[in-house]
């Protein structure tokens, strides 16, 4: 070969290279549930998280990569979350996962994670058990469901009521939830007048509505998705009871409200991230921003919180450098400190995947929107 044709072969090897690295991609797996409960919750939070990957891959991605999410359905069933997340790992072979949706779905990956050593960032998810001892390759950004459900009950007292239900999902969700609405209850020296739990799977709300009628009940807290809280709504107006309605974060989204139709209104909703019309956070005006961009006329809560979690796992993949492998994306999630993610700031260390810790409570106004 001569030296030109060498000169030249090079040249086209350099030209294949720089094509390559333009087409470069980080892939990032999610599973979660996209049809079934949470359906619009999901969409939402994804949306959300969508806003920014996609403003960051307009700029030519993260160190010259972009990011592709690979998004799989597991219609809210832990066993297929299990599955999807080993498809994702194991045959996608992605670098990361990303804004799952559920506490047991969650439990379920968590040996996945440690067996491939793969980071979870952002689960859709508040259970005290992943934070509460450390898991390795989890990194939380919102704030814990039990924060949550103390601060709706301390709140419910404060209002002068005394006689709450608690009815929960008979899952790790549940049980989580409930622990922190007992906190709650004993701080403001109060006992829940009817605790139930209901089948996840297969709910039954006509007996637990009637209980709650019988004891007069002010207020009832449901510690459940999307579709079941609607559904127990609909039973508690049948049975007779004019008991306010409150639930946790996890209903967050535009999509709860609609869904809830006429029961709507006043149905108290704990919030993770700041009001989505506030502006004064630069987090939510950025959010805004890129939402209008796109032909979008609002943002809901549950947007936000995927847009946090992008934020969070875009700036991992910075510090992973410019060939993120999973080893890489867990020690840069590690080194996070004092990350403000635009008037809220996320910290993780070895010892602590705990991220934000915000807690807030909002009301569904007649016009079918969040207030604060």
């Amino acid at each position: 070969m001569t030296k030109q044709w060498q000169l030249r072969a090079a040249g086209v090897v350099l030209a294949l290279a720089a094509s390559a690295a333009c087409h470069a991609q980080v892939l990032i797996g999610q599973t979660a549930g996209f049809s079934g409960q949470v359906a619009a919750g999901v969409k939402e939070t994804t949306d959300g998280a969508l806003l920014y990957i996609d403003a960051v891959n307009a700029k030519g991605g993260v160190n010259g990569q972009k990011i592709e999410l690979i998004s799989l359905d597991d219609k809210f069933d832990p066993k297929l979350a299990a599955e999807n997340a080993r498809t994702l790992i194991e045959d996608k072979n992605v670098s990361a996962l990303f804004l799952n949706r559920g506490t047991p779905h969650t439990e379920a990956i968590l040996p996945l994670l440690d067996k491939h050593g793969v980071a979870l960032v952002a689960p859709s998810t508040g259970a005290m058990v992943l934070h509460q001892p450390v898991r390795k390759y989890v990194f939380n950004v919102r704030a814990t469901y039990q924060r949550e459900a103390e601060k709706a009950i301390t709140h419910l007292a404060s209002m002068g009521i005394t006689r709450v239900a608690l009815v929960y999902a008979d899952d790790s969700f549940g049980a989580d939830g409930i622990q922190g609405a007992q906190k709650g209850l004993a701080a403001t020296k109060l006992t829940a007048v009817v605790t139930e739990k209901f089948n996840r799977a297969k709910p039954d709300f006509a007996p637990i509505a009637a209980k709650v009628a019988k004891a007069d009940t002010q207020a009832v807290l449901m510690v459940a998705s999307g579709s079941a809280v609607v559904d127990a709504a609909s039973a508690f107006r049948t049975a007779g009871s004019a008991a306010q309605i409150v639930t946790l974060s996890n209903n967050a989204s535009s999509g709860f409200i609609k869904s809830l139709g006429a029961n709507a209104r006043g149905v108290i909703v704990t919030q993770v991230f700041p009001n989505e019309r506030a502006v004064t956070y630069p987090m939510v005006k950025e959010a805004q921003e890129l939402a209008k961009a796109k032909g979008l006329t609002e943002i809901s809560p549950a947007m936000l919180e995927g847009f946090a979690a992008a934020k969070v796992l875009v700036e991992g993949l910075k510090r992973a450098g410019p060939k993120p492998t999973r080893e890489k994306i867990h020690a840069a999630l590690e080194s996070i400190k004092k990350l403000d993610l635009g008037g809220l700031e996320v910290n993780f260390s070895p010892e602590d995947h705990s991220g934000l810790d915000f807690a807030d409570l909002s009301i569904i106004g007649t016009d079918g929107r969040f207030k604060r």
